[in-house]
């Protein structure tokens, strides 16, 4: 304590008073940082959550149960960066990549490179990404699968091929192939699939170049990076009445003003504010929907092979025992944009038919 305040002894209560508040005020501040982040309960889970599949939450608030695993290898497909473990999704997202691999194959793509789906169970991850959180995301890379198979190292330490300028914010021409434009119409045909995100400069590249018909453009959206892959978005899925979805895209094809903003400066200022914190730094359970908790304490399977994807309808092995922490979605009839609203991640997935492209509807 200075001089001044020993002369003034009449203050001596007020300073101790206000001494405790503050001190009561750090320790709560303490016990308030000290709560576990989400991205690190989440980040810890190596399996899924044995449980009916179901999402909860929003795209970049949630989490997920009953997820799948896509295998490392695929006769169409190779997973890429496999020590992150987010080659989890929701068995409709799983599905819907495995069948585009081998679309895309027949369309005459070499064979996907896929990046980040899902952790086991969603949730906020360690690193990257903002949503990916309810299983109903996935990375797909622009780059096509080479001829022989990759090493895990190759897997984990090889580039991407970036497709646009950083400085025009246009793509390379010497790098983009009607092959890239036919595998984002491929994946835009699928109806499950509500938006597809790429590079601004990949956009304007289909928009000055795509003839004929244009309807699936609406799906292809514009967002910064996504410059070396591209990122589908499938909506909320039957037997997840706690998903939220998104706002449906415009009937348009989205090349019109919006797309200008995008070769304007105004996108590309600095951040004012590079050093503030994201939302998944920040995320604790109390911020996520309340079933996460739930999700986050289920039991796991016996290994991840018990918990991957085939497809084609083979069986996926069978949890030992009912989980009942979860509520079982209803049953509705499957068909070519859903899965069984009810079928666990442990039990036989059927095929999903995916129908063409429907055509410009007229004026």
């Amino acid at each position: 304590m200075t001089t001044s305040m020993r002369s003034l002894p009449g203050r001596r209560p007020f300073l101790t008073a206000m001494m405790s508040i503050l001190a009561l005020t750090g320790l709560v501040a303490g016990a308030l940082t000290a709560e576990p982040r989400a991205k690190d309960l989440f980040g810890a889970k190596k399996l899924p959550a044995v449980a009916a599949a179901q999402s909860f939450g929003f795209y970049s608030k949630g989490c997920f149960a009953g997820g799948v695993a896509i295998p490392m290898d695929g006769p169409t497909w190779e997973v890429m960066r496999p020590s992150r473990n987010r080659r989890w999704g929701h068995p409709a997202m799983i599905a819907l990549v495995e069948k585009l691999s081998r679309d895309a194959h027949a369309d005459g793509w070499p064979g996907l490179l896929i990046g980040d789906i899902s952790q086991p169970r969603g949730g906020p991850m360690l690193t990257g990404h903002a949503s990916h959180q309810i299983g109903l995301d996935a990375d797909i890379w622009l780059t096509p699968m080479p001829s022989r198979p990759l090493s895990t190292r190759q897997r984990e330490e090889m580039s991407a091929t970036l497709m646009v300028d950083e400085k025009t914010h246009l793509v390379k021409d010497g790098l983009w192939k009607p092959m890239h434009t036919r595998l984002l119409k491929r994946a835009a045909s699928y109806p499950e699939v509500e938006r597809i995100l790429v590079n601004p400069g990949i956009k304007k590249k289909l928009c000055d170049t795509v003839t004929g018909d244009r309807s699936w453009l609406r799906k292809i959206r514009p967002f910064w990076g996504h410059d070396y892959h591209f990122h589908i978005r499938i909506g909320c899925q039957p037997g997840s009445p706690n998903c939220k979805g998104q706002a449906a895209t415009p009937a348009d094809d989205g090349c019109g003003k919006p797309l200008a903003w995008w070769f304007t400066e105004e996108p590309w200022r600095p951040n004012k504010n590079p050093d503030a914190p994201k939302a998944r730094d920040l995320m604790t359970m109390a911020n996520l929907p309340r079933q996460c908790q739930t999700v986050l304490d289920a039991p796991a399977p016996a290994s991840a092979e018990a918990a991957t994807y085939h497809g084609g309808g083979v069986p996926i092995a069978v949890a030992a025992e009912p989980v009942e922490a979860l509520p079982t979605a209803p049953e509705v009839p499957s068909g070519a944009a859903a899965l069984p609203a009810s079928a666990s991640a442990f039990a036989p997935t059927p095929e999903i038919g995916i129908p063409l492209p429907r055509p410009r509807p007229g004026n």
